[in-house]
């Protein structure tokens, strides 16, 4: 097995790294070996990406030809429907 020095760190960057090997119970040289092989021995993140790419098709594609009004149109008019109901005495709670 290799060996692998690595110098000239910031210190709020290895602190960081102790901190993270905490809260996974590990030393922060086993966390530093995870990362590293979490990063470069796999391509489980493009994996991960392909995964949700799909999720997110499949969930258009259950939709169909249905459309939504834009965002900002049904945040306005909550706006409004928030507004007529504390002039008219109520509470801010529907």
């Amino acid at each position: 097995m290799a060996t692998l020095t690595v110098r000239g760190l910031d210190e709020a960057l290895v602190r960081k790294l102790k901190v993270r090997a905490a809260q996974n119970g590990r030393s922060a040289e086993a966390e530093h070996r995870a990362i590293l092989h979490e990063t470069l021995a796999g391509d489980s993140s493009a994996d991960a990406r392909r995964q949700a790419a799909a999720r997110l098709r499949a969930f258009r594609e259950s939709l169909g030809d249905r459309t939504f009004p834009p965002s900002q149109d049904v945040l306005a008019e909550e706006r409004m429907d928030r507004t007529d109901r504390l002039a008219a005495g109520g509470t801010d709670r529907r």
